[in-house]
């Protein structure tokens, strides 16, 4: 019996924790309305997730003090003495874990959210401290009515405390309705955008200090060189969504690469946008309790930069951005995120076209027909290494090498005469990197052997190399009043030592470059109006009003970001003022 009472002061312990979980999603999710049938799914799930294993870890520790203490403990049903311990334990990790999770999604939060985060946070720091005192006051002797009325006040309202300070529902804010006072572009000038994913300077700059990449070097020499601040959740959808509205997450509408339904959305309930850290919590998705359903364009609260462009009479082509399946109809080309993934059967599906205009498919599919020189695929498969599989990137694109020689082959198809804007994004050094980071960097990791490094080794600096051909390509084709950008959306950092546990127990050994923690991405700028030197560090939300402004657009007031105008040379800037319109709608 005794164990027995045990275990329901371990089940009532983890049900407290499970509760300040759920208010951790509801804090970092403002748009999910709080009523039993959004409640009831996330309790269930975090109750059964979460509550199952923390209850065997707080019987653990009771069990562990049964047979380290002198005296044996023998509790009631509901133990104010053995509650009080538990609940501090609970309630001192859940507010760490709120703590953190505040700091580390902070600058993708509004205003509004991240106060009311600080403010449940506050509430269960201060719920742990009253937990702490019980404890020491019960030390050695039973508690009364009195310390359990006050404990299960506490219980309770430490819980609900945060979720009410969360407040109802609330909708993201959407932009206002286009202003179309603005006049068309008159510049003559163009802007080519390369899009990299998980690139780092670190890489780089020793890459060029030792004589290599010499195209991204001559940029690194004569160009603007800029750290770039990234997002948390560090994904793809996320970060390119910012830089195409410069606008954050909550404002453009797409906080992660997919939403999460409870229970496979059986009971219902508002999706969830965003999944704390720190807590396991991609593991619900992983055994069920959780089902993923991918954003899409209709996500997108605003408008993107090819089709702010594309109404001020702008000529786009846009490779590979994602959130562009179906390709919306532009002035020049879009080939979505997902064209070289499909069968032939569905690109030119009508419904859901992953080209545009759909008369360019034949020219496209010929185009495939073409070896793509140089090959990233024959690249990585020469030196004896495989493609990167199920890592945190390509368990969402499986074939992201692919999608490399594809968006290349499309490039040398499309490209000419090069449109007004001309973005393509490729993915492949992120898929290169997560895998192959330990060779490149055998002193961070200690454990490669000679043989490793010597077989793996060179893959990720020549992946970078075939990167540094196709800067030199669009070098070529830059014309005398054209801005090149060369963006990575994010970097990549080694695993940490825990990380690379967790990988190995969940049967990912093989990775092990990140961007968990939101690595700062670059920007290399080139062209005849760029002033060479190294501006300070720049946002994500940035490149759509440089972008704009650099083309003779004025900037929307309701975009985050800034446009960089110290990217370029006071012969350029002085006699073009930043002009503002209050907003490009959705």
């Amino acid at each position: 019996m005794r164990y027995l009472r045990m275990l329901s002061n371990s089940v009532i312990a983890a049900g407290v924790a499970s509760g300040f979980l759920t208010a951790l999603v509801l804090q970092l999710n403002p748009s999910i309305p709080i009523d039993p049938a959004t409640l009831l799914p996330l309790a269930l799930v975090f109750g059964v997730a979460y509550g199952a294993n923390l209850t065997v870890f707080f019987y653990a520790l009771i069990v562990m003090r049964q047979i380290l203490a002198v005296e044996v403990l023998s509790p009631g049903w509901l133990s104010v003495r053995l509650l009080s311990w538990l609940c501090t334990i609970a309630a001192s990790a859940s507010a760490a874990l709120m703590w953190l999770n505040l700091r580390g999604f902070g600058d993708v939060l509004d205003p509004e959210t991240r106060d009311r985060m600080f403010i449940g946070a506050s509430l269960v720091t201060a719920a742990a401290v009253i937990f702490l005192g019980l404890g020491v006051a019960h030390l050695g002797r039973r508690g009364g009515r009195i310390s359990a009325a006050i404990l299960s006040t506490t219980m309770a309202v430490s819980v609900v405390a945060p979720i009410a300070a969360r407040g109802p529902a609330r909708l993201p804010v959407l932009p206002t309705a286009s202003v179309n006072e603005s006049a068309p572009a008159a510049s003559d000038a163009r802007v080519r955008l390369l899009m990299l994913d998980g690139a780092s300077l670190e890489v780089i700059f020793s890459a060029v200090a030792a004589g290599r990449l010499p195209n991204i070097g001559r940029i690194v020499d004569k160009g603007a060189v800029l750290h770039l601040a990234t997002l948390r959740p560090t994904q793809a959808e996320p970060v390119w969504s910012a830089v195409a509205t410069g606008r954050y997450p909550m404002y453009n509408g797409v906080r992660s690469a997919v939403v999460y339904r409870a229970l496979g959305g059986a009971l219902g309930g508002t999706p969830i946008q965003l999944l704390p850290d720190y807590c396991f919590a991609q593991a619900l998705v992983t055994f069920g309790f959780l089902s993923e359903q991918p954003q899409t364009p209709n996500d997108l609260l605003a408008r993107p930069i090819w089709n702010i462009l594309n109404d001020r009479g702008v000529s786009v082509g846009v490779i590979g951005w994602p959130l562009t399946q179906p390709a919306p109809a532009v002035n020049g080309f879009i080939v979505s995120d997902a064209f070289h993934r499909l069968p032939d059967a569905e690109l030119s599906l009508e419904a859901t076209p992953a080209l545009w205009p759909r008369d360019l498919l034949d020219k496209a599919l010929t185009a495939l027909q073409t070896p793509a020189d140089p090959d990233p695929v024959s690249l990585v498969t020469a030196m004896g290494a495989p493609q990167p599989v199920n890592d945190y990137d390509v368990r969402s694109d499986r074939a992201p090498i692919l999608a490399d020689r594809v968006h290349l082959q499309l490039l040398n198809a499309l490209g000419s005469p090069a449109p007004g804007f001309l973005a393509v994004r490729f993915p492949g050094i992120d898929a290169v990197g997560h895998r192959f980071l330990r060779y490149a960097d055998p002193a961070a990791f200690g454990d490669v052997s000679e043989s490793e490094r010597e077989k793996f080794g060179g893959v990720l600096n020549q992946y970078y190399g075939f990167i540094d051909t196709l800067v030199g390509r669009e070098l070529e084709h830059l014309g005398p009043n054209d801005l090149l950008l060369v963006v990575s959306g994010f970097g990549m950092e080694p695993l940490s030592p825990g990380k690379r546990v967790l990988e190995i127990i969940a049967g990912n050994p093989q990775i092990s470059g990140t961007h968990e923690r939101a690595p700062d991405g670059f920007v290399l700028a080139f062209g005849a109006n760029v002033a060479a030197g190294r501006p300070p560090r720049a946002s994500v939300v940035d490149l759509a009003p440089t972008i704009l402004y650099f083309l003779g657009l004025p900037v929307g007031r309701d975009m985050d970001g800034f446009a960089r105008i110290d990217l370029f040379t006071p012969a350029f800037t002085s006699d073009k003022p930043v002009t503002y319109i209050p907003s490009y709608g959705r």
